[in-house]
């Protein structure tokens, strides 16, 4: 067989392999996987809405601070 034929039937043989073994030595069940990994997404998503809302009331007050007129000299 050529090389690039050797190659695909490795690909292919290495792909199924490491799907089985993923399959085999996961510790949980998909469905609780998914739960696992949207329970993270949600805390995740709650952390960046908390942090850009504190980001921009920083900025606000920090624009704010430069709009007023400056003293006269």
């Amino acid at each position: 067989m050529s090389k690039p034929v050797n190659f695909v039937i490795g690909a292919v043989l290495g792909a199924a392999l490491g799907a089985s073994l993923a399959l085999l030595l996961t510790p949980v069940s998909g469905e609780e996987l998914r739960a696992q990994i949207q329970a993270e997404m949600d805390r995740i998503q709650h952390e960046i809405k908390t942090a850009s809302a504190e980001r921009r009331a920083e900025l606000e007050a920090q624009l704010e601070t430069l709009r007023q007129p400056r003293p006269a000299a």
